[in-house]
């Protein structure tokens, strides 16, 4: 397997989790294993699916990344066999031979995704993020519906919830609106999880990330020497998701000339591959988000305006965090349940300074602020409270109320946001005693990032950073 450790990670939120990797080649397993626990997952790995299928016996684990390719029991094998036991995994396949046939009949059988070699970290990464955020709805039994990001007893989250089990019963298509953080897509997974066709593959495509070419393939799929590097077929997410749901996440970001094409799909279900005349009919339920005024795109020429009708069939709204009164008490405590859990330590709880700042604060973030600030105060908290003199430096004081800003002001003040942030990275990496990836955990960014940064400030990595990395 080919990786390339070198390429950026991106800052997701803090993840957390237990993967298993399944690959005969041991440098493959061993290289995946260690990208994943670089970035917070617990991460196993074994030689072969018979051996997973032993560790999935006894281990809980969220995700299995397998490789196709293996002596004995292949990898589609293997997802068969996590099908037929019921094990409730996320499996994502790893092939370097991907086609049409054998990449459908993988989702068929339960695999979220597949990732086609070579791919690199950050693609690694991302595809093992949103697994993960499959299995924790997925996971969630009766309540599959309602994700973390759902919990709340406020008005507008009590219509939101109304409004998504009506829509999961039907087939449209849907908008999701909203600002960054608010959880677009983990609302789109609930309506899958709820609707008819929770059975069926949920499939995601991050529109920002692609070029227009390589998103016209990931959209469609393509045919052999379609384009240069086009070395296989390829299926698209419109195939992998036959039967289930396709999320465009952030679909304003889609270049002009291929909205005309996603058009015509969202109108006759027909598409061609990239390459080919051949036309395909597809039975898929497509969403779609954004955290853009659409109105605002449409009137600058950079979105079409006969999409936006097909696209919002049904809007949806979700609600930014500092209009769901009560509820950030509510979610604060859950994902510091979560976060004490995951680091083994005792509860943990908030004081009422604490409780009563963060109700306050307008939560410019929104949902995954929360959770990163969170989970940050849980690893750095000496005692079992934390105390609003621990969080305030991680809040942007225009966002606070005048007197809580004020209570603030142990920061020097005209000290520049640059020189927050260098003091606050070398304070938390001096209490983890120069341990870069905890220290990116507590901090809520991606080790790279935290590498990076400390080249900026001078800080040489330590021999045993370079091995974890390797």
């Amino acid at each position: 397997m080919t990786l390339n450790l070198h390429h950026p990670l991106n800052d997701h939120p803090t993840p957390h989790g237990s993967v298993l990797v399944v690959d005969d080649h041991a440098s493959a397993r061993n290289s995946v294993a260690d990208v994943l626990r670089c970035v917070g997952y617990h991460a196993d790995a074994c030689a072969s699916g018979a051996e997973a299928l032993r560790a999935l016996a006894v281990g809980s684990y969220q995700v299995v990344v397998t490789d196709l390719q293996m002596p004995g029991m292949s990898g589609l094998e293997l997802i068969r066999e996590i099908e037929r036991l019921r094990l409730g995994v996320q499996v994502l396949m790893v092939t370097a031979h991907a086609s049409v046939t054998t990449a459908v009949e993988a989702m068929r059988h339960g695999a979220f995704d597949y990732l086609e070699k070579p791919f690199d970290a950050t693609q690694l990464e991302d595809a093992v993020g949103r697994a993960m955020d499959r299995a924790s709805i997925s996971g969630a039994g009766e309540n599959a519906s309602l994700s973390p990001m759902m919990i709340g007893e406020s008005r507008v989250m009590r219509s939101l919830r109304e409004r998504l089990r009506r829509i999961a019963a039907s087939d449209e298509t849907v908008l999701i609106c909203g600002e960054s953080g608010v959880g677009k897509e983990l609302i789109a997974q609930s309506i899958h999880a709820a609707s008819r066709r929770a059975t069926g593959p949920m499939v995601s495509l991050n529109c920002p990330v692609l070029s227009r070419e390589l998103t016209e393939s990931e959209l469609f799929g393509h045919r052999r020497g379609a384009f240069t590097g086009a070395d296989a077929d390829r299926v698209g997410r419109f195939e992998s998701a036959e039967g289930g749901s396709l999320l465009l996440d952030e679909i304003t970001e889609i270049d002009m000339g291929l909205q005309a094409k996603l058009l015509r799909v969202l109108q006759e279900r027909t598409f061609e591959r990239v390459g080919s005349s051949e036309s395909q009919r597809v039975d898929v339920r497509v969403m779609a988000t954004t955290n853009r005024d659409l109105t605002e795109e449409i009137a600058a020429g950079r979105f079409r305006e006969d999409l936006y009708y097909r696209l919002a069939v049904v809007p949806l709204v979700a609600p930014p965090l500092r209009e769901r009164e009560g509820d950030v008490s509510l979610l604060a405590d859950h994902f510091l349940s979560q976060a004490a859990e995951r680091l083994g330590r005792p509860a943990i709880g908030l004081a009422d300074d604490a409780r009563t700042m963060l109700e306050q604060y307008q939560w410019p973030g929104n949902v995954r602020e929360l959770h990163n600030l969170v989970t940050r105060a849980c690893v750095l908290a000496e005692g079992d409270e934390i105390t609003a003199a621990l969080v305030r430096p991680w809040l942007h004081a225009g966002s606070l109320p005048q007197e809580q800003a004020d209570a603030g002001d142990a920061l020097p003040v005209g000290m520049s946001l640059a020189e927050i942030e260098r003091r606050m990275i070398l304070a938390t990496l001096e209490k983890f005693d120069g341990h870069r990836a905890k220290a990116a955990e507590a901090l809520g960014i991606g080790v790279r990032t935290l590498s990076g940064k400390l080249r900026t400030y001078g800080v040489a990595p330590r021999e045993k950073d370079f091995s974890r990395a390797a």
